[in-house]
């Protein structure tokens, strides 16, 4: 199966943080959904991919291309939808299509004609004028008008209500019936990629934890209940982390088959979220 992103053991320092040997995959033609709380260097990885910082060590293609000598030609592929607005405040989007658009040898005024009508945005207001939402449409317009095999999107339906967020995964999940699309989702709002992700990347700290198909995250993952008396230093062993109270414990295991074979029917299993399994490893990190 074609990458279109591959990182292996990148590092990268910055002020106060540093990403520590990551390596993972993007593959061709799937959403990969890129997982991690505040500050886990989600943001810091998608600038690397971008070139718009450079990797201290370690090898970062896209397209199998590295941007020492491939910059135009892979950037010319890529459409980038930000949190934050990055169009010029007080230009309107008709004067912004005039600076965007000649950077793009595929750039297509039919197809950003269609994403502007369909969104309903205005071309000839200023866009300090529009509201969030309305600025996150924008931004996908433009993307979506060059044609691009590759869309990376990091927090995109941060802070938009909960209609435009499922009509931005519907728009989404229509684009990914072209085969040769590619999607890197970064978000914290880990239901939008209960919706629409088929790989889940997660890092925690600047390091990469995993890379896994969707539904497996749901086969091996899950959380575990108990009474308190089931635990002791061993039994503590089959979980990532544990959380106790009077009432009893929860606790995080990614080995369900181990844990059903420790404890029996002794323990309720319920089905871990995308948000648990942060929870949990942030947890274990913390008590290492």
């Amino acid at each position: 199966m074609e990458n279109v992103i591959e990182l292996k053991n990148v590092d990268k320092s910055l002020k106060n943080f540093k990403v520590n040997n990551l390596s993972f995959e993007v593959k061709k033609g799937f959403v990969t959904g890129f997982i991690g709380t505040n500050g886990a260097g989600k943001t810091t990885t998608l600038k690397m991919i971008l070139n718009l910082l450079k990797p201290d060590n370690g090898s970062l293609k896209v397209f199998g291309l590295d941007y020492a000598q491939h910059e135009k030609e892979i950037k010319e592929r890529i459409g980038v939808v930000f949190d934050k607005n990055v169009f010029y405040e007080t230009l309107t989007l008709k004067e912004m299509k005039k600076i965007i658009a000649p950077a793009y040898k595929q750039w297509s005024d039919n197809q950003f004609n269609y994403y502007i009508e369909l969104f309903e945005l205005p071309l000839n207001k200023q866009v300090k004028t529009f509201s969030k939402g309305m600025k996150m449409k924008a931004s996908l317009a433009f993307a979506l008008a060059h044609n691009a095999d590759l869309l990376i999107m990091d927090e995109p339906t941060s802070g938009l209500d909960p209609i435009f967020r499922r009509e931005l995964l519907e728009l989404l999940r229509d684009l990914m019936q072209d085969e040769h699309k590619t999607i890197l989702f970064s978000s914290h709002i880990t239901t939008d990629l209960d919706r629409i992700a088929d790989y889940i990347s997660f890092i925690h700290n600047g390091e990469h934890i995993f890379t896994k198909e969707f539904y497996k995250i749901e086969e091996e993952y899950a959380l575990v209940k108990g009474r308190l008396d089931l635990l002791d230093r061993e039994t503590e062993q089959e979980f990532i982390a544990v959380r106790k109270a009077d009432t009893g414990f929860e606790a995080l295991t990614n080995n369900i088959h181990s844990v059903t074979t420790t404890f029996g029917n002794e323990i309720f299993i319920e089905k871990a979220s995308l948000e648990d399994i942060m929870y949990y490893t942030k947890r274990s990190r913390v008590n290492a």
